[in-house]
């Protein structure tokens, strides 16, 4: 490890936020030879406007320069508004992570922890309890130390942002709310047309392969690799279906 004491000046925008941070403090270069990582990638659809692959090839070429091995690759497609319990990906990795010994989860952004401040600590105490380092690349920042300890200023940062986004996304939600009643007593109408909604006979031609995997006895994450639709849809699917 190698250490060099430094005044520096950090400034993290987020969200329209900007925040800088003033210390004097050790700057570590962190020994990642042979170490062990996991990438967990997510976007919030499967349109061609969203995929995960700009981010798993830019936490591969880091992995590379710091000689760290990739032993698992998780990719996603779920909104950022869901609880990290509805995200089975996430879940599956953070379980991989801390059973397998894994020294590195690498992450495109904090977002990809968790949709609230609770759920994106709760994540990082789930993985420090194993040693688990998380690194954050928009931030550059690692979560432990060489040593295992947590990173203060890290921490300190991981904290206020993610509380940062939480009033982003209240604030986003105001706004299309207040949208939404204003539309509405202008005399919009909102829900779908009349005649727009399948009928369920519908669904069942349009679904006959999900529906014929989920009764022989595939699980939702197989179902939906096999048939190219998102979990959440078979998901739903298999909810209506009582398969």
């Amino acid at each position: 490890m190698f250490i060099s004491w430094v005044y520096s000046k950090k400034s993290v925008t987020a969200n329209g936020y900007t925040l800088s941070i003033y210390s004097f403090n050790s700057k570590i270069k962190m020994e990642t030879k042979n170490k062990r990582a996991v990438i967990y990638a997510r976007v919030s659809s499967e349109n061609d406007r969203q995929d995960t692959s700009r981010q798993i090839t830019d936490l591969k070429k880091f992995s590379e320069a710091q000689d760290m091995e990739i032993v698992k690759i998780y990719e996603e497609h779920i909104s950022g508004a869901k609880k990290n319990e509805e995200r089975q990906v996430l879940t599956e990795c953070l379980d991989y992570c801390t059973r397998n010994h894994v020294d590195y989860l690498l992450l495109s952004e904090l977002s990809r922890l968790g949709r609230s401040t609770l759920q994106v600590l709760k994540s990082l105490e789930q993985l420090h309890e194993a040693k688990v380092s998380v690194y954050i690349q928009n931030l550059g920042l690692y979560s432990l130390q060489p040593n295992g300890e947590v990173n203060p200023i890290a921490s300190i940062l991981i904290t206020v942002l993610a509380e940062m986004g939480n009033i982003e996304r209240s604030n986003i939600q105001y706004r299309l709310n207040s949208g939404r009643a204003q539309y509405v007593m202008n005399g919009g109408k909102i829900g779908r047309k009349a005649g727009s909604i399948k009928s369920e006979d519908k669904k069942r031609e349009e679904y006959k392969e999900v529906i014929s995997l989920l009764k022989r006895g595939y699980s939702i994450r197989n179902t939906a690799k096999i048939t190219g639709y998102s979990n959440s849809t078979i998901q739903r699917i298999k909810k209506q279906f009582k398969l």
